[in-house]
């Protein structure tokens, strides 16, 4: 009894053995022990889940070992690379190959060395042929040995083998019986001695010599050998050799960076190290790296082991990723420009932009002389203006190191995107990216093939380039982009009003356009009185203008709605202006009798059909109010304003780009021709790339063209004193049996559309897309407007009419607007059926001044319907403090304009603005769908059309999804 308490029961071995597949492996098994404490015949192999019956025997690092070796047992191996059910005994005999070895070993061997550097002084075992597991001890060296290859070269071949040494004694291990266990990092066994090895040895350097005392080359295949197996032999390992000579070398490295061109591609960098005679390339793991040299007259083998400063290349990276450059094959050492905004600057620019960098970091760039040959010094631009009455005459120097080119000898190279210019000594300059972009507009718009002239209408241009010039504008002209600088004009006498801060700043900068012979666009947001603005320059006209034989008449051109409008907003503001309205079938056909006028107002329908009178006349001013109006270049309104005669131009309106960016060519080319370049450049140049492509570049480039010319003061910005307004959408379920019929219709064309071919968009596709989204909408309003016999009910009207009945108890007054006339008509009937007074004004209403003024004059009128594009613009109707929007329009901006009729200069109480959602419809859809396609006039995807053409095939999904 006191014997077998002095030792534990069971002790845990560690037992390598051999598989039949899988090769050497090691278990842990639990061997019972004697009374005397040796190892008795018992034992049990143990697993991670089975172990803790021994828990008393084992310690952390046991544990640790336990679930390493669990990785490497047969049955675990299989379940992990083999996902079907199946026995070993199967696995192996009908599953097992090659290739699954070739997967398994490695991962075998890695675990396995993670074993041998854990496990310390536990007891390791060889295990027998019949599996007893602690047969043959084997003990761990406890230093390291070292390996020698060497080679003896003859007249007939060359022999090769290694010698290991430990302990500073030869270690003889051929044909000893020994065993190499792994062959990642080679573990020896040799004389039931376990080795490992004083640097990295791969296991199969050693596996050939166990039993064989030399390697043999025969002469025929010597110099593959050495330049493969040699070269790398002698880069990681010790090498003795006889018959040829290894040279070992340590140079003051010098960092390169070689210049790999690419036509019509990226080109890049790569980067090198240059070591006395030898060139590296970044990336190799070696400290050491061997190139071989070979006399053949001689018949001699010179290898040069250069050792390499791994630590110094890696700072040479890290400092041209300081400057921008980032990896694009590390072990190639290719880089190339960081990506930033979304693009990739090129490799000269870079290289350009880092002259001075990258001379003092001690880098010489490089490239094949086989190649072109390419400029790779400083490369800049001088710009200077001469400002002459009516043009800009620009003097520009390109500099490519020593050599002057004038710029406009790159002409053709800038508008037809040729990246590469001879310069005079032969090599090739690579014109910076950005030249490009920024200059080739002064190119566009010049007016001279072999110089640099502008005209003063591309203004613009030059105040966005001007940080790159030497420009110095006339003081009056850099206010054309600054306007609140302008000089300060006085009222005229006879004005009757007092014009806001903002709106005799729009006054002043009327005069300063007309001072500099431009034309331009007053945008303000509705309701910011550009009307008054307009009027008043009308008076000072009529006031300065004493020489009666001045040409004093201006002709104002508006749609037909607004007539009404101008007429009184001018008698009130200018009663002295002597106004003729040029509308009607009783209008005048002599064009001589509008000079005894001030200011002759006429429609674009009149326009079109009084052309040729019109045209007769030279005007003063020829102003168009709402001047979207003559947005597309190709209709007869554009082409009969465009024939009309005038000293100076100004186009009103609060949305000029309406539709698209392509709006604004037809009014940019009324008041400034020319300033947009032709109508097929500006929708090349323009258009396409940013409503197609959201190019941002070239959104800023339009913008600073026409920014001298677009005069736009918002709410926001000027009107601090309007009451604040408060907008809620207010979501509505629809009846249950709108909702069956709204998902019957939208399977109906989700299946005829989606399935079809969207990517080109054919215009009968978008037409299909078109229909069945409005069909949608109405469905989602009321299913009366698709189906005049529907007996069932609308949510939202439901809801519309409660909220209504809630607003009107308090004796509110309500715009409620629609883009469906039939959903209008429908709450007509209603109204009607139930005596209600409203108002009504849609595009067919002929007498529109009369349902205005019931609504703003008679107080029992409360309601006032109107159509959105017939109600969008010219209409004053600050009595209502309540707007309701029953359906979503795809461009917000005009759902604003509708707004804007109650919140407006003259309003003093909040106004509510109720927007009506169908839940889960088409309509809750396209609020998300608004803000995900604003762009650069804030939104430009803004008919249905427009919107349809804009939409992707994800968009397509979400929709009717």
């Amino acid at each position: 009894m006191q014997q077998s308490k002095s030792f534990p029961v069971y002790k845990i071995v560690y037992s390598i053995c051999e598989h039949p597949y899988l090769g050497y492996l090691i278990e842990p098994h639990m061997v019972k022990l004697n009374p005397n404490g040796t190892y008795s015949l018992r034992y049990q192999r143990i697993f991670s889940n089975t172990v803790d019956a021994y828990a008393a025997e084992l310690d952390e690092v046991d544990y640790k070992l336990i679930r390493l070796l669990d990785d490497i047992e047969q049955t675990n191996l299989i379940k992990k690379y083999y996902k079907k059910a199946i026995r070993p005994v199967d696995f192996f005999s009908k599953v097992f190959d090659k290739k699954l070895y070739d997967l398994l070993r490695p991962k075998i061997d890695e675990k396995m060395i993670q074993f041998f550097e854990s496990i310390g002084d536990k007891p390791l075992f060889m295990m027998s042929k019949d599996g007893y597991p602690a047969d043959q001890e084997i003990k761990r060296a406890t230093s390291a040995a070292s390996i020698l290859f060497h080679f003896r070269r003859t007249e007939e071949e060359t022999r090769y083998f290694p010698t290991i040494k430990y302990e500073n004694q030869r270690l003889e291990f051929m044909f000893k019986n020994a065993i190499v266990l792994t062959n990642a990092q080679a573990w020896l066994i040799l004389n039931n001695t376990l080795y490992y090895f004083d640097q990295a040895l791969e296991g199969k350097k050693l596996s050939p010599f166990l039993n064989k005392r030399y390697i043999s080359v025969g002469r025929s295949t010597e110099k593959k050998y050495f330049e493969t197996f040699v070269c790398g032999l002698i880069e990681r390992y010790h090498v003795y050799a006889e018959g040829f000579e290894i040279q070992t070398h340590q140079h003051q490295a010098i960092p390169l960076l070689h210049l790999i061109y690419v036509e019509e591609g990226a080109s890049q960098l790569q980067l090198q190290f240059k070591y006395g005679p030898h060139t590296f390339t970044a990336g190799a793991e070696n400290k050491v790296t061997v190139r071989m040299e070979y006399n053949e007259e001689k018949d001699q083998y010179i290898f040069h082991r250069v050792k390499r400063s791994l630590q110094w290349e890696e700072q040479q990276q890290e400092n041209l990723k300081s400057l921008g450059l980032e990896d694009l094959d590390r072990q190639l050492g290719l880089l190339a420009p960081s990506i930033q905004s979304g693009k990739r600057i090129s490799i000269f620019d870079w290289i350009n932009n880092h002259q001075e960098q990258i001379k003092a970091l001690g880098f010489q760039i490089i490239q094949n002389s086989e190649q072109k040959r390419f400029f790779i010094g400083h490369t800049s631009l001088d710009i200077a203006i001469d400002e002459d009455n009516d043009w800009f005459d620009i003097s520009a120097i390109a500099k490519f190191g020593p050599y002057e080119i004038p710029f406009i000898q790159l002409r053709n190279h800038i508008l037809n995107n040729i990246k590469e210019f001879i310069l005079p000594n032969g090599e090739i300059a690579m014109i910076p990216e950005e030249w490009f972009a920024q200059y080739n507009h002064l190119f566009q718009f010049s007016a001279d093939r072999h110089e640099l002239k502008l005209n003063k209408v591309h203004i613009g241009l030059l105040f966005e380039i001007s940080e790159h010039t030497k420009l110095v504008f006339n003081r009056k002209l850099q206010n054309l982009a600054t306007f609140e600088e302008i000089a300060d004009i006085p009222e005229p006498k006879h004005f009757k009003g007092n014009l806001r801060p903002y709106q005799k700043a729009g006054y002043n900068w009327f005069n300063f356009l007309k001072q500099y012979k431009f034309g331009g666009c007053l945008a303000d947001d509705m309701g910011l009185g550009k009307t008054i603005q307009t009027l008043a320059l009308l008076q000072q006209q009529k006031e300065q203008i004493v020489d009666q034989q001045e040409i004093h008449t201006s002709l104002l051109v508006l749609p037909t709605s607004l007539v009404y409008n101008w007429q009184k907003e001018a008698h009130q503001f200018a009663p002295q202006l002597k106004i003729h309205l040029h509308t009607g079938n009783n209008r005048i056909k002599d064009a001589a009798l509008f000079s005894k006028y001030d200011l002759i107002i006429t429609t674009y329908g009149i326009a079109r059909i009084d052309e040729d009178i019109l045209s007769s006349f030279y005007f003063n001013y020829i102003i168009l109010d709402e001047s979207q109006n003559i947005k597309n270049p190709t209709s007869k309104s554009f082409k009969a304003i465009k024939s009309l005669k005038s000293k100076n131009k100004l186009a009103l309106s609060g949305t000029p780009v309406e539709n698209s960016v392509s709006d604004l060519w037809a009014q940019m080319h009324f008041t400034n021709p020319g300033l947009l370049g032709s109508y097929t450049y500006f929708q090349k140049e323009f258009v396409q790339p940013i409503e197609k492509r959201k190019d941002e570049e070239k959104a800023q480039r339009l913008q600073a063209i026409v920014k001298p010319f677009i005069l736009r003061r918002t709410k926001d910005q000027v009107a601090k004193e309007l009451p604040p307004k408060t907008e809620q959408v207010l979501y509505c379920e629809m009846t249950d049996k709108q909702s069956e019929l709204y998902e019957k219709v939208k399977s109906e064309y989700r299946n005829a559309i989606l399935d079809g071919q969207l990517d080109n968009k054919p215009k009968s596709t978008q037409i299909a897309l078109l229909q069945g989204l409005t069909k949608l909408r109405q469905l989602a309003n009321h299913p009366r407007m698709v189906d005049e016999d529907f007996l069932g009910d609308s949510g939202k009207f439901d809801a519309v009419i409660e909220t209504l009945e809630m607003v009107m108890q308090r004796g509110n007054k309500v715009l409620i607007f629609s883009q469906f006339v039939k959903q209008l008509n429908i709450f007509r009937q209603y109204f009607d059926k139930k005596g209600t007074n409203y108002a009504y004004l849609d595009g067919g209403t002929k007498n529109r001044d009369e349902a205005v003024s019931q609504f703003r004059k008679n107080n029992n009128t409360k309601l006032f319907l109107i159509s959105i594009k017939a109600g969008g613009v010219g209409l004053n109707l600050i009595e209502a403090d309540y707007v309701f929007i029953l359906d979503p329009w795809w461009n917000p901006a005009v759902e604003q304009q509708a707004v804007d009729r109650s919140h407006r200069i003259g309003q003093t109480r909040n106004v509510f603005i109720y927007k009506f959602i169908s839940k889960d419809t088409v309509e809750e859809k396209i609020l998300a769908l608004q803000n995900r396609k604003k762009s650069i006039a804030q939104s430009l995807i803004t008919t249905e059309e427009s919107f349809i053409k804009s939409l992707s095939q994800e968009d397509l999904h979400e929709l009717l999804a």
